[in-house]
């Protein structure tokens, strides 16, 4: 099975868990695969851009609709670029809709203070 799928199932199982402890369990799993998406996609976009120099990334970052200022550095620059391509793929849109379904439940993996 693979993270995308994985994560599609665990959002399609969030609406019909019953009790917070379960709903957060599959929060959790689908938070991990989410994070090591991005960290894999981040990757991926570097070693794709690693010889466009670092304006260009920055241009290209704004472009995608994640302005970044001139004290980031090429590796954040990168990271924010692999967002905007993450954020838009079937995996992430099944994630934030699942964690946004849990916090309207009030539910969400970060406990109040």
């Amino acid at each position: 099975m693979t993270m995308t799928q994985r994560i599609l199932d665990l959002a399609a199982a969030a609406p019909a868990s019953h009790g917070e402890d379960h709903l957060v369990l599959l929060l959790s799993e689908a938070n991990e695969l989410y994070q090591q998406g991005l960290q894999d996609l981040r990757r991926e976009v570097a070693a794709r851009l690693d010889g466009l120099a670092t304006a260009d990334l920055m241009h290209a970052a704004d472009t995608a609709g994640m302005p970044c200022d001139p004290s980031q550095d090429r590796a954040e620059v990168i990271l924010l670029l692999a967002l905007a391509e993450w954020e838009m793929t079937p995996a992430a849109m099944a994630y934030a809709e699942m964690a946004g379904a849990a916090a309207r439940r009030g539910i969400c993996l970060v406990p109040e203070e």
